[in-house]
């Protein structure tokens, strides 16, 4: 099988493409240059891509650089700004793989004739009673199933998780005997497009940022923001509210103003699902919840588009991916309105 295995520079898509090398495959890595502006962390510094290279160099396969900054700035950047001027949290690395890696790069490799498509996601795509499932990875803290929950039929049926049965030490052990430049790199945390620390600077290059009163579930004003663009619902830091009346919350984020309460204030009973993504179809009844990249899944029920459940949670943030399982299986997901 023909497979172009999308490189980031990190141990997991470094051991992904030697595994399938090994496995007797036609390999040829890529990276995407996806951000030509300022960037220390994730897939989008020079030091990543040279680091895939030379990974490519040390297996002896092809490899070549795509640039889709395009694509990204459009898919991904403008939806993030944009998001922010909304008063709502986005999720940059869900958008990346629902608009590039799982589309654009896609599209691209069937052009240059690829099979599959392969990344180092630690999750596992199989095949079952002629179905493609979408599975949480072996280790649980790695698991990665939270970000790829867009992915459909036709496309896990030409995407290669190779790492989703390992665990991290197993990864790095495998790197290590393979002599990988990438053994020990560390993981990469951070939105690949903004430099640590700067999201405010980012953000005020392209929207207005505008100050905002602080009210309670009251209406009372008790403080102000700076920038009502950079608050999100369930923040506690950084409202210059001080501790004397215990902990408050931010419950709620308006155009013109910040609502905070306690943290009982804070929970709900159900979330109003957008553009829902299925891996098989519709499915409506019991089903498990994630609402965070490493959060824990929690019980509810799903009909229509309205996700109630058994016990009241925390809000999600609008704007953040709402995620349905049953078992460890993916069944799809959306964004928080």
């Amino acid at each position: 099988m023909r497979v172009l295995v999308a490189m980031s520079g990190g141990v997991d898509s470094s051991v992904a493409a030697a595994l399938l090398r090994d496995a007797g495959h036609d390999v040829t890595g890529c990276t995407m240059r996806l951000w030509g502006g300022a960037s220390d962390t994730g897939c989008c510094s020079v030091a990543d891509v040279d680091d895939a290279r030379r990974v490519a160099q040390q297996l002896d396969i092809p490899h070549y650089v795509f640039d889709f900054g395009e694509e990204f700035t459009a898919g991904v950047v403008e939806p993030y700004v944009d998001a922010h001027a909304r008063g709502r949290t986005p999720n940059p690395c869900i958008e990346c793989n629902r608009t590039v890696k799982f589309d654009r790069l896609l599209r691209r490799a069937e052009i240059l004739g690829f099979d599959a498509v392969a990344t180092g996601h630690h999750a596992r795509v199989e095949q079952r009673d002629g179905r493609w499932r979408l599975r949480r990875a072996v280790d649980d803290a790695k698991d990665q199933s939270y970000v790829l929950h867009m992915l459909d039929q036709t496309t896990l049926a030409r995407t290669l998780l190779p790492i989703g049965g390992l665990t991290k030490d197993d990864v790095r052990a495998r790197a290590t005997a393979l002599g990988l430049r990438t053994a020990a790199k560390p993981d990469s945390q951070d939105v690949c497009f903004i430099t640590k620390g700067g999201r405010a600077t980012f953000l005020s290059t392209r929207v207005d940022l505008t100050p905002a009163p602080i009210v309670d579930t009251a209406g009372n004003a008790v403080g102000a923001v700076d920038a009502v663009q950079l608050v999100t619902v369930g923040q506690r830091r950084g409202l210059g509210l001080g501790g004397a009346a215990g902990p408050r919350y931010v419950v709620d984020v308006e155009a013109d103003r910040v609502v905070i309460g306690t943290r009982d204030d804070l929970l709900v009973d159900e979330v109003e699902l957008e553009s829902i993504a299925w891996v098989d179809g519709r499915v409506e009844g019991e089903v498990l919840v994630q609402s965070s990249a490493h959060g824990r899944a929690v019980p509810a029920r799903l009909t229509a588009n309205t996700v109630r459940f058994d016990r009241p949670v925390v809000r999600v943030a609008p704007g953040q991916s709402v995620v349905l399982y049953r078992g460890d299986e993916v069944l799809g997901g959306g964004i928080a309105a």
